[in-house]
């Protein structure tokens, strides 16, 4: 395995290069410079925002109207499958301004370029034939990618495959895209779960299943399937399959070698539409640490439960967006502001995720950085840098790092945060940090389960916010290292993987906002 990495690093054992640590060190961004990316972006040609597969048959699913909540179900069924994937991943709105036309969907991403792409296994499901489809979230339908032999012996199965992409991110942010990939990989599985958890279903991430056999699945090393200039831009990145678990069924356990049997026997339809006719730039960085990060088949490593908080209405997983300006008067409760806790903290201390506060206008709480983290990680805080707890009535997790007058810690805000004004302008911010500590090394894949969890994360802070009559926005760009010196945690084991503010949003008036999808309509036959 040749790396990139080598020019970078002194010449020793390939083995032992601790790739991805490597890779988050040299994609971060710095007051003197910026991550490496593209030195110019012509917006006319930007990758396709929707793939499909030109040939495949396809079948389109039923869509469900505004007032549509769901009921659990006790076995997936093909309303079942449209919900789930309309709810998680399709489309929310159009959005118009001028002569731009612009998706906004269920699921959020880094500069709503979507390098997510989704696949179904089905097998056993009344009124869809068993195989592997390509869910196409432009027209809510999916295009059979391979049809093959039944796996319901025991019962249906509904699976989700998720792939990336990664140069409809690599196509503006360059090196980092690695990153912001992983992270909407994290973001599509909360929204699944999400959506999962209201039809009364559990999700189970069949991790015992490696990139190699997923890829091999879902056809993505057929190259003559995804003809295009270069192979590094239309190719997609194998992530994760996760099966769908109904009321009163078993776990559902998928067998790789079962699975490359499958693959092998199938026949295969359709070819992938071109991501990008005339792509300008090389990013092998990324291509280094997606090989390198990549798991094996493990048999012993057992299914694992995805879990959210408990489930919000429907509506507010269809009403999700992102803000693009906040209203800096904007004071939020205290009882808001210790809901948004609760919420975030479950999720955090499930993934070891240590949240960094920066407080602006929160009722009772003055402006500052506070630690809001497990038991565990509040030792990691140097004795100076803790000033003991906030004001009564806070979160009684959350500690003060350091207190600070409001404008000037609004400049700190917004320049630690390249420079953004909805890091300053927001009501609070958010940085996601976990340790970097010696299982990252032996297992690298542990990089991307700490990505996703942070997309995770953000996702669950999203729903939230909208529940709440606020509005959120991730944020990817910050300067990593002056983020932990703010917060006195330079020193430690501690990396900065995601941000997220909420605040009251400022709608622009000058956006015309049109339906999802034109009309209702049924199964097809």
């Amino acid at each position: 395995m040749q790396l990139l990495l080598d020019s970078i690093t002194p010449p020793h054992d390939q083995a032992a290069i601790p790739v991805a640590r490597l890779y988050h060190q040299h994609t971060r961004h710095r007051f003197e410079a910026y991550a490496a990316g593209p030195g110019s972006l012509d917006w006319d040609a930007q990758p396709a925002a929707f793939r499909r597969f030109a040939g495949a048959p396809s079948v389109s699913l039923p869509l469900i109207d505004a007032a549509f909540e769901p009921r659990p179900q006790d076995a997936p069924s093909l309303e079942g499958v449209a919900a789930l994937l309309q709810l998680a991943l399709g489309i929310t709105a159009w959005k118009s301004y001028g002569p731009d036309r612009w998706a906004v969907r269920a699921n959020p991403s880094s500069g709503n370029l979507h390098p997510v792409e989704a696949y179904v296994l089905i097998s056993g499901i009344q009124g869809l034939g068993d195989g592997v489809y390509h869910y196409d979230p432009e027209n809510h339908a999916l295009s059979l990618r391979q049809s093959s032999p039944s796996l319901a012996e025991d019962g249906p199965i509904l699976a989700i495959a998720l792939t990336s992409a990664m140069w409809r991110e690599a196509w503006k942010y360059g090196e980092r895209a690695f990153r912001y990939c992983q992270l909407d990989v994290g973001h599509a599985l909360s929204s699944l779960a999400h959506a999962a958890a209201l039809l009364g279903w559990t999700l189970h991430e069949q991790s015992q299943v490696g990139a190699a056999t997923l890829g091999h699945l879902l056809g993505l090393e057929r190259k003559a399937d995804f003809p295009g200039k270069r192979w590094d831009v239309e190719r997609e990145e194998p992530e994760l399959i996760l099966t769908v678990q109904c009321r009163n069924q078993p776990t559902p356990h998928l067998i790789p070698a079962r699975l490359r049997q499958i693959a092998e026997d199938a026949q295969w339809f359709g070819t992938a539409t071109t991501l990008d006719r005339h792509p300008m730039y090389r990013w092998p960085l990324v291509e280094d640490v997606a090989l390198a990060t990549r798991r094996d088949d493990d048999p012993g490593r057992p299914p694992r439960a995805l879990t959210v908080p408990a489930p919000l209405p429907a509506r507010f997983l269809r009403q999700r967006r992102s803000a693009q300006r906040f209203d800096p008067n904007h004071v939020m409760s205290a009882g808001v502001f210790h809901r948004l806790c609760k919420a975030a903290g479950e999720v955090a201390a499930e993934f070891g995720i240590a949240l960094v506060l920066y407080v602006h206008r929160i009722e009772g709480l003055a402006p500052g950085l506070y630690l809001l983290a497990a038991a565990r990680d509040r030792a990691v805080i140097s004795p100076h840098a803790s000033q003991g707890f906030p004001a009564e009535g806070a979160h009684p997790d959350l500690i003060s790092l350091a207190r600070h007058d409001a404008v000037p810690f609004r400049r700190l805000a917004r320049s630690l945060h390249c420079h953004q004004d909805i890091a300053a302008t927001a009501c609070v911010a958010m940085g996601m940090l976990m340790r970097m500590a010696e299982p990252f090394d032996r297992d690298p894949g542990t990089y991307r389960d700490m990505l996703r969890a942070a997309g995770h994360l953000g996702q669950v802070l999203y729903l939230h916010a909208e529940s709440l009559g606020l509005r959120g926005t991730g944020i990817g760009c910050y300067f990593d290292e002056p983020v932990l010196e703010a917060a006195g945690l330079s020193d430690g084991e501690f990396r900065s993987l995601y941000h997220f503010t909420i605040g009251l949003p400022i709608e622009d008036g000058r956006i015309e906002t049109t339906p999802a999808y034109p009309h209702p309509r049924k199964p097809s036959p």
